[in-house]
């Protein structure tokens, strides 16, 4: 990665006078895992996305990033349609998952939620012990078998990170950790049902830079076996994490591509005023 963006020194960048009306994209060979097609979201009669057409390629870290308001954390939630929580929202175009459009209408939401898992941008641990914490979702699905539970809630806390913090303590309230150690716990959660996606919103914008580190650091591992998917309002982050990143601005994909040349040689004026600084 480039040691400008590691570093936070000022960027050398190349002035493009070009300037294409439909998003650029710049992307390296992969499997897609997922894609969405003419995707938009009405909040109301407010347009928040507008036609987002993306590939997520399989087993890499895509980062969204964008001003505050832009649409990133919208297009976010689409993806496992958590925006469907809100009155008054409306979503047309697709969201395909290994094929499977996830808004057809026989698609089972609890199961969709299961395979692109959530961590929110705040740790939201549940008022219970942290091994209760890890095998809600499996309780939830109906599994008892206190060993199969065991042995899931050391593996999930082992995939997150925690565990040697937390393996004597299982049974203490999940309340008592640190900031930093109840987000790692949520990743715990959510990957103990099983993900295939894992969507991040700004999941370390509340931490501390050692605490930040760490979840960088847990992504980078966990990449190997998901598909992540980050919104982050951190250009260094992004740059440290993320294998392709996507500029969202005004509810559009400006646009996307391999990270490396998004932060080095953006194509739109747009993307490299705004990740040089100069508005956002």
């Amino acid at each position: 990665m480039d040691e400008a963006l590691l570093h936070d020194r000022p960027l050398r960048m190349q002035t493009l006078s070009a300037s294409v009306s439909a998003p650029v994209e710049r992307m390296a060979e992969g499997t897609t895992k997922l894609q969405t097609k003419d995707l938009s979201l009405f909040y109301g009669t407010k347009h928040a996305l507008k036609n987002i057409s993306i590939d997520v390629v399989e087993r890499r870290v895509t980062a969204l990033i964008g001003p505050s308001g832009c649409g990133k954390s919208t297009y976010l939630r689409a993806l496992n349609r958590m925006n469907e929580l809100i009155p008054g929202v409306k979503t047309t175009g697709e969201v395909i998952i290994d094929g499977v459009n996830v808004y057809d209408r026989e698609i089972d939401i609890v199961e969709l939620r299961k395979r692109v898992g959530m961590v929110f941008q705040k740790s939201n641990p549940f008022p219970k012990s942290i091994w209760e914490n890890v095998a809600y979702g499996l309780r939830i699905q109906g599994v008892k078998n206190k060993q199969v539970l065991n042995e899931i809630v050391e593996k999930s806390l082992k995939q997150a990170a925690i565990w040697d913090e937390v393996k004597d303590r299982l049974h203490n309230s999940a309340l008592g950790l640190s900031g930093g150690q109840q987000q790692r716990l949520c990743i715990a959660r959510a990957l103990a049902v099983g993900p295939e996606v894992i969507l991040m919103d700004e999941p370390a914008s509340a931490l501390d830079p050692i605490s930040t580190a760490k979840i960088e650091e847990l992504i980078f591992d966990l990449k190997q076996d998901y598909t992540i998917i980050i919104v982050t309002h951190n250009m260094q982050q992004a740059a440290r994490v993320s294998d392709v990143t996507a500029f969202f601005y005004m509810g559009e994909l400006i646009e996307i591509g391999e990270t490396r040349a998004m932060f080095t040689n953006p194509v739109k004026k747009q993307t490299e005023d705004y990740i040089t600084g100069r508005f956002g």
